[in-house]
């Protein structure tokens, strides 16, 4: 199964600003997933692979999309690869989600 985390940078987070938190952990800095860079789809790719559309609205999230549409809320990632937008907080209220079908092809073409 692919995975989110697969192929992600790591960070090494040291800033005083986190003080608190790693004097509450006991460490002095922690490990953290970079955000990723997605490769946009070109427009020729967008007219050749079906897509759902949906219009973002309150409550909305990638991983409550992946489950309806792909069955696995851990395959929102796809959604956002597909939508150039790297997480929940990149979407407007009222904006057009498209949700790339189907799942087997999609994983297909982004070699996971």
């Amino acid at each position: 199964m692919a995975s989110r985390y697969e192929n992600r940078r790591l960070l090494r987070n040291g800033n005083e600003i986190y003080f608190h938190i790693f004097e509450e952990r006991g460490v002095n800095h922690i490990v953290q997933y970079a955000t990723p860079v997605l490769d946009p789809v070109t427009q020729e790719e967008r007219l050749r692979i079906n897509k759902i559309q949906k219009v973002w609205t309150v409550g909305d999230r990638l991983y409550k999309l992946a489950a309806e549409h792909y069955g696995d809320p851990k395959l929102w990632w796809i959604i956002a690869r597909f939508n150039s937008k790297p997480t929940d907080s990149h979407f407007k209220l009222g904006e057009m989600v498209y949700i790339p079908m189907p799942i087997e092809t999609m994983l297909e073409y982004y070699g996971e």
